[in-house]
């Protein structure tokens, strides 16, 4: 295609809308250096060609095993870290489409508060000198908000909308349990009204009763702010429980998207048929064998050729080894790259059905 993006991507929502996030071609490699001269031996390839798409409204869900590239294609986007190449277009309030990926840090500026970040970690992302009240209020200060008065009222209004108390605003993080940190983080990432909010495992490092609560919460804010969400995760659970629609990597390449439902009940490439086999069920009368997949994940740094998952692929063939499948469009709304996604029937798991990693 002449832009470059898979085939039939949806240019517009039911309201006639482009896409709120659309990235193109996005590419992320690290350099390896070697000798005292630090003399460019090599490069690890963390994110490798990904193109996605994220409509207005809805939560697109992040992924893949640990080291696959999936927090590293939400900082790019962010432009918390540069891409080498790729375009990463971001649609803004009057409609107008922008390329972030070619701004300088000025000019990024005014995008700032349109995009904030839920980071993984409740105990490192809140710094431990500053009250509840500076940590919520810096963004509204940094932007303009010079009244104390005024931002004392909007962080108050901003507590109790996560659900806490509003005479919680003089005490330091370590007075809270991390579900109330991660809480506080959710009230910072808010304070601009951003239309876009990443969240990067924002409840792996919580308990699994205190998970339900801060997950329940995003989604009553996601219904009460009009936000958009691109939530990256390992734990299928969690992704099923909150995505509109998932994303799929593997060694720092998108493999597969598609609605949530379709996803997890009709799989279309082998990995991530692979990932719901592995999946332990909650029965006892079950005696389902999880089957490991053979051999060791890629590296980054030295992909095999052709299919990055074609070693470890019971369905490959000899194209599979040779050529790289291109992302493309195999039913509505459903992109695979895999070389064979129209011909194979692989299981899946009910929607109704539990999942736990």
């Amino acid at each position: 295609m002449s832009d470059g993006l898979p085939p039939r991507v949806p240019k517009a929502d039911a309201a006639g809308k482009s896409p709120l996030l659309e990235v193109r071609h996005l590419k992320k490699y690290f350099p390896i250096y070697k000798g005292v001269l630090r003399k460019l031996v090599n490069q690890v390839r963390a994110v490798d060609d990904v193109s996605l798409f994220v409509r207005e409204g809805e939560t697109l869900g992040l992924v893949g095993e640990s080291g696959c590239g999936k927090t590293t294609v939400s900082r790019c986007i962010l432009r918390a870290i540069d891409p080498t190449s790729g375009e990463i277009l971001f649609r803004e309030a009057d409609d107008k489409v922008t390329n972030l990926a070619a701004l300088d840090r000025s000019e990024l500026r005014r995008f700032r508060p349109q995009m904030q970040m839920i980071f993984q970690d409740p105990f490192g992302s809140l710094n431990p000198r500053m009250t509840i009240f500076e940590i919520v209020s810096e963004p509204l200060y940094v932007n303009g908000m010079r009244s104390k008065t005024e931002r004392e009222d909007h962080v108050a209004e901003l507590l109790r909308l996560v659900g806490l108390r509003t005479e919680y605003m003089a005490r330091y993080p370590h007075a809270f349990s991390g579900g109330q940190r991660q809480r506080i983080g959710i009230a910072r990432a808010l304070a601009l009204n951003p239309r876009l909010v990443v969240a990067d495992e924002p409840v792996s490092a919580l308990d699994v009763s205190v998970q339900a609560q801060v997950l329940n919460l995003m989604l009553d804010l996601q219904q009460k702010l009009n936000l958009t969400y691109l939530f990256v995760a390992h734990d299928l659970s969690v992704v099923k429980h909150i995505s509109d629609r998932v994303c799929v990597m593997y060694v720092g390449k998108l493999v597969e998207m598609a609605t949530t439902e379709e996803l997890f009940q009709a799989p279309r490439h082998p990995y991530t048929a692979a990932l719901m086999m592995a999946v332990p069920r909650p029965d006892p009368s079950s005696r389902d064998i999880i089957q490991d997949l053979p051999g060791e994940v890629a590296s980054p740094a030295n992909p095999p050729s052709g299919c990055y998952f074609h070693p470890r692929c019971q369905f490959a063939t000899e194209v599979c080894r040779t050529q790289t499948p291109e992302l493309r469009e195999i039913t509505p709304d459903h992109f695979v790259s895999c070389h064979r996604a129209e011909e194979l029937h692989l299981a899946g798991i009910k929607v109704n059905q539990e999942t736990q990693i």
